[in-house]
């Protein structure tokens, strides 16, 4: 599972037995959602980060760390950001996972 670290913003990926406490972004898509290779993207260079802010759904995700990291979680989950949607056999145990990872969040 993976999991954006909601001081760094960076995406980091655990096995099942040692996921740390999560909440979880419940959202609708918009225009300019952030992807998870856009994630990846985001540390290689300032420049790419340049970009990456400037699309619409950064600021959704900057503020779901900032209010996670308030109320005590260290980590966050979100759709659109930690699961790589370019590979249709990731998509698929996504799909099936949802309910888990809702389940197993401490807030949504």
């Amino acid at each position: 599972m993976r999991l954006i670290n909601t001081t760094t913003l960076q995406v980091v990926e655990f096995l099942s037995i040692d996921v740390p406490p999560y909440a979880i972004l419940s959202h609708t898509w918009g225009s300019e959602e952030v992807t998870f290779r856009d994630m990846m993207l985001l540390t290689d260079a300032p420049a790419v980060e340049a970009r990456f802010e400037r699309k619409a759904g950064f600021f959704k995700i900057q503020k779901s760390c900032e209010i996670a990291k308030r109320d005590g979680f260290g980590y966050i989950w979100n759709d659109t950001c930690c699961i790589d949607k370019e590979s249709s056999a990731e998509l698929s145990e996504a799909i099936n996972s949802m309910y888990r990872h809702y389940g197993n969040s401490g807030v949504c």
